[in-house]
Parts: structure tokens; C-alpha cells; sequence
């Protein structure tokens, strides 16, 4: 069972910066893809930013321009750094490791870290 283990949320002041990161018990080589997620109070969860084996990224309008995602595959961790924070951007935010097998797509989770955005 792969574990996914998310750090680096916290309280920050609109127009502020965080990074995130998101360390894997086992080789980030082995998914796919990779990606953020969030989910705010009583909204749905919904996709940030996804990165593949390659370094393929791809970003949601609410993240394009501010957000970047990357990886250190020797560190099996890949990040999430956010810049220009907004309230809206306020949540908790999820690693997702995606992999494919001979049963199809599985994918992992991580527990997840919040993210407040205020002044």
C-alpha cells in the first residue's frame, strides 16, 4: 500500500505564497500521473494541477499563472507552489498518485493539508 503524505499548509495573508508538498512511500515513477486536488467547505473536490512521468503539467483556470507543480524523483515528492493566494483559494488540499495496471487505472490519496487564505 502506497502512502501519500502532504505537508506545508498553513495560514497566510491574501497575495501571500505556500508551498506544498506531497512525499510518496514508494517511487513516483511508478504512477503515471500525479496532481493536486482541493476541496473548500461544501463545495466538491476538484483537480488543481496534474504532472506526468515526463513533467507534462497541466493547471485549471483557478490555478494558471499562479500555481506550479513539479517533481523530484529522487525524493518521490512533488510539489505544489502557490503564489498571488486569494480567500477562494482557501481548502484542503490533496495529493492523488495515479497509476495503470493490468486490472486498469488505480489511484492513491493522501490525508491532505489545509490551506486558509485571510487577513
Amino acid at each position: 500500500q502506497v502512502q501519500l503524505v502532504e505537508s506545508g499548509g498553513g495560514l497566510v495573508q491574501p497575495g501571500g505564497s505556500l508551498r506544498l508538498s506531497c512525499a510518496t512511500s514508494g517511487s513516483i515513477d511508478d504512477f503515471n500521473l500525479m496532481g493536486w486536488h482541493r476541496q473548500a467547505p461544501g463545495k466538491q473536490r476538484e483537480l488543481v494541477a496534474t504532472i506526468t512521468t515526463s513533467s507534462i503539467t497541466m493547471y485549471t483556470d483557478s490555478a494558471k499563472g499562479r500555481f506550479t507543480i513539479s517533481r523530484d524523483n529522487a525524493k518521490n515528492t512533488i510539489y505544489l507552489q502557490m503564489n498571488s493566494l486569494i480567500p477562494e483559494d482557501t481548502a484542503v488540499y490533496y495529493c492523488k498518485a495515479t497509476g495503470s495496471g493490468s486490472n486498469g487505472l488505480y489511484s492513491y490519496w493522501g490525508q491532505g493539508t489545509q490551506v486558509t487564505v485571510s487577513s
